[in-house]
């Protein structure tokens, strides 16, 4: 061991203590099983997203059958590996210095611990699984024959099996958690097992892993703090009107359409990086929408609801708080697929209300939605479905938890690492308080959602019809600004790229550095990442990337300067700044308002008391 390692005496325990930490997990090993079977009980596998792979495996083992070589090879060099590796081991322990059969991927976080490489057993569990990890992959990408969507779901699964199978995953295994577990005589481990209990208390079809102390946020405090005050509410949202913080602000209003899978303030976390603050002090009238976070009462709200009472709801509202009938629109995530889902239907029915849209990290062609496609084929649809109908709406957690496995060992692993087997309490991070803070879905809205978008790629196509009205993209000529993020596994910059050539109108495209959401929330202050713009806008994102120039910082100084000459090019100057509630329409309650301030517990608990 390396001189990390506890003196060997901290390994025998006091009869009596340990007869103590023996009980105590013995108590709590007993209520995670209870909890495991009650979970078990009430539901119904075939419900789960994850349910049916097994297609997809039986096509890839036909397509192995019928070239066993390929397996034998792989498997040959697997035993090869093994070989190489047991004789380094013995020429280690004759004291020669050997270069390790295979490394760890520079950016693989799991094996930085000291021990991994300097102990020579950690060392050899390591370098033992990452071939057999090897071997798994190489095994899956080589066979032939499978359609893509077939691949992508056995990469999926096969990735997060080798990934659960990690040694840095169990006590025995990890040089870190032993340390630890000689060092509290044990006690490391009754603490995450508490952990544990309570998370699974708190979990919805899958472990909804703690990632941050919850206790260390309020939201209206230190979370969502920008002042300003709901003005308008419906069944499905919030207005809110910020307050300026300039004496004049631009005539146009903006509106901002955010994501109903989790909560707006992922847009207004902190001062120091809140879009929304930053859009306030550049002279806007912004406006938010704040979803709901529905539970089974609004079990038929449906995508069009969410139109009518989203946007065009919220644009009727702007005009009786400013007096002014055109608004800006920003638009993020599938707010911005329900954006553009707006602008054609607007522009099907002659309205012109809207001056300029953005869509960040938005798809609009489906073709390729990236990783998110595994959980979404015909057969996950259908068990989806059942779940829907049999409850009224999506629970957020589950959804959560499916994201948090496209990063597995990031967004669970570690925490799982952290929390269960170090027994230690996750550190407070806004993000990740805003990550947990999950939001329903109702099941009509999802349900449309899903076909018409994942599954049949309709909107692109012109197949969508909306409150009776059939929308066509193509009809779009409001000038709109795409930005994506280069890394963005949820939204993929490539996808996000054709919807940009589906609209009429004058087409700006943006492409940011890091991922979906770290690439959007990136204020000027940070001067991280940088952007790449390009004037044209060629037949391919490769040809754009191509003739891209890429700019330090941050994208949103360029957008406003773009905004600022599409959306208010005939504004007329600016206007005396408006304060929320000093025109037609009357302050309803203090931001961040009731709707935000809801989890899924407390909403399913009044849906429970009003229903009975």
């Amino acid at each position: 061991m390396s001189e990390q390692t506890t003196d060997s005496t901290n390994f025998f325990y006091d009869p009596a203590e340990l007869t103590d930490i023996v009980t105590k997990a013995n108590t709590q090993y007993q209520q995670l099983i209870e909890q495991l079977m009650s979970r078990q009980g009430m539901s119904d596998p075939s419900l789960s997203i994850l349910f049916d792979v097994s297609e997809s495996f039986q096509k890839m083992a036909e397509q192995i059958s019928t070239n066993p070589m390929a397996v034998y090879e792989e498997q040959m060099n697997l035993w090869k590996s093994q070989i190489q590796l047991w004789q380094n081991v013995t020429r280690q322990l004759l004291g020669e210095t050997v270069e390790p059969v295979i490394e760890p991927a520079k950016d693989d976080r799991r094996f930085n611990d000291s021990e991994w490489a300097e102990n020579a057993l950690f060392d050899f569990i390591k370098q033992s699984y990452l071939l057999f990890a090897r071997s798994i992959f190489n095994t899956v990408h080589n066979v032939e024959g499978l359609s893509d969507e077939a691949r992508q779901t056995v990469d999926f699964h096969a990735r997060q099996f080798v990934n659960a199978m990690s040694p840095t995953n169990f006590v025995a295994t990890n040089p870190e958690v032993l340390r630890r577990t000689v060092e509290t005589k044990g006690r490391n481990l009754i603490q995450g097992m508490e952990q544990l209990v309570e998370d699974l208390k708190s979990s919805r079809d899958g472990l909804s892993v703690s990632m941050t102390d919850k206790q260390a946020f309020t939201l209206g405090e230190n979370v969502g703090s920008t002042p300003g005050d709901v003005v308008f509410q419906n069944d499905l949202m919030q207005l809110i009107q910020y307050k300026p913080t300039t004496p004049k602000t631009y005539k146009t209003p903006l509106l901002i359409v955010p994501p109903w899978i989790n909560k707006y303030y992922i847009l207004d976390l902190r001062p120091s990086n809140s879009m929304v603050k930053w859009m306030v002090d550049q002279g806007h009238t912004v406006f938010i929408i704040s979803w709901v976070n529905p539970g089974p009462s609004l079990r038929n709200k449906g995508f069009e609801d969410y139109m009518l009472e989203g946007p065009l709801a919220a644009i009727d509202a702007i005009e009786q708080a400013t007096g002014q009938k055109e608004v800006n629109i920003i638009s993020y995530c599938i707010g911005g697929t329900l954006t553009a889902s707006t602008l054609a239907y607007m522009a099907a029915n002659n309205d012109k209300r809207v001056k300029s849209a953005t869509y960040m990290a938005t798809l609009q062609d489906f073709t390729d939605p990236g990783e998110i496609g595994v959980f979404l084929n015909e057969a996950t649809y259908k068990g989806i479905e059942k779940q829907l109908d049999r409850d009224g709406y999506l629970d957020g957690r589950a959804m959560s938890f499916s994201f948090n496995l496209l990063r597995e060992n990031d967004l669970f692993w570690s925490f799982f690492i952290n929390n269960y087997l170090k027994g230690e309490r996750p550190a407070a991070f806004d993000l990740l308080y805003w990550n947990t803070d999950s939001t329903n879905m109702p099941a009509a809205m999802h349900k449309f959602y899903l076909r018409n978008m994942y599954l049949e790629n309709n909107l692109i196509q012109g197949k969508v019809e909306l409150n009776g009205t059939k929308i066509d993209l193509t009809k779009i000529e409001t000038p709109v600004y795409f930005v994506s993020t280069i890394q963005d596994h949820i939204a993929k910059w490539t996808s996000t790229y054709s919807g940009a050539q589906a609209h009429s109108g004058p087409v700006k495209f943006v492409l940011a550095g890091s991922g979906h959401i770290a690439g959007v929330v990136n204020p000027p202050t940070k001067e991280k990442y940088g952007y790449w713009t390009n004037d044209k806008l060629p037949a391919t994102p490769d040809e754009w990337f191509a003739g891209a120039e890429k700019h330090p910082g941050s994208w949103w100084p360029n957008w406003q300067e773009w905004v600022t000459a599409n959306g208010y090019a005939d504004a007329k100057g600016m206007v005396v700044a408006r304060e929320p509630g000093k025109g037609k329409l009357s302050v309803i309650e203090p931001a961040p308002g009731s709707y935000a301030s809801k989890t899924i517990a407390e909403v399913l608990r009044e849906d429970v008391a009003v229903a009975s």
